[in-house]
């Protein structure tokens, strides 16, 4: 039995409702065509109207005239995240099984918006477990980073989620996660430096209290190979 998720859904208050509210969120929908079946959110499609005004545009120009259905629409399904949670996700893909190495999933592509500015940032997560009697299905352990990277976020916040998911779902002996990232915060306006990256890590059971393990782990993440001792 897959155990049921401690970790806050998150989902958002007043959010417009659409067609997908009345049906089971399943991992499917996170591929839908954007453009297949546009929706209309009057109020947020007027925010975005608004906006454009501000910035000195002319909302009703022929360029711009589609422009807050397209951002109404892009925004939702960007931070659809909080619709979601990791045990929705994972659903019944968890096994009884007595391999009790390390798992990792590296090189998982990300894609999220900082709070702070609502610019994106984007980079690579890599996810590492020890089984303890259960594994989970590999494509289920990205979709995980995807459920908390669709949402508001900041970096270190996103690491932590992500492991703290993957221990809630399945109680493994050990969990590691690491993030590394570019903020266009920091690239398109700010310092804009155009080469720095950030790097988070969350470790929590074997890969905090047993050093070997967890430098095995960093240095798989890293692409090299673990140092013999």
């Amino acid at each position: 039995m897959t155990p049921t998720a401690k970790h806050d859904t998150g989902a958002r208050a007043g959010r417009p409702r659409t067609h997908a509210d009345d049906v089971p969120e399943t991992p499917a929908m996170w591929s839908q065509d954007l453009d297949a079946a546009p929706e209309h959110h009057p109020e947020f499609e007027e925010l975005v109207r608004r906006m454009l005004e501000l910035v000195g545009e002319d909302p009703a120009r022929d360029g711009l005239v589609k422009t807050p259905q397209r951002v109404a629409n892009s925004l939702l399904w960007l931070t659809r995240g909080y619709d979601v949670d990791a045990a929705q996700i994972v659903g019944d893909a968890v096994f009884e099984e007595t391999h009790s190495s390390m798992v990792m999933v590296r090189d998982i592509e990300l894609y999220s918006l900082c709070e702070h500015h609502m610019l994106p940032f984007f980079g690579r997560a890599h996810v590492a477990y020890i089984p303890d009697g259960r594994i989970v299905g590999l494509s289920k352990l990205p979709r995980i980073v995807d459920a908390f990277a669709r949402r508001l976020q900041v970096q270190e916040r996103l690491t932590e989620q992500v492991a703290q998911a993957i221990e809630d779902v399945l109680a493994p002996r050990g969990v590691g996660v690491v993030v590394e990232a570019y903020h266009l915060c920091m690239m398109m306006r700010g310092v804009q430096k155009q080469n720095s990256q950030t790097v988070t890590s969350a470790v929590r059971g074997l890969f905090r209290s047993d050093p070997r393990t967890r430098e095995e782990f960093l240095a798989l993440a890293q692409g090299r190979a673990p140092s013999a001792r």
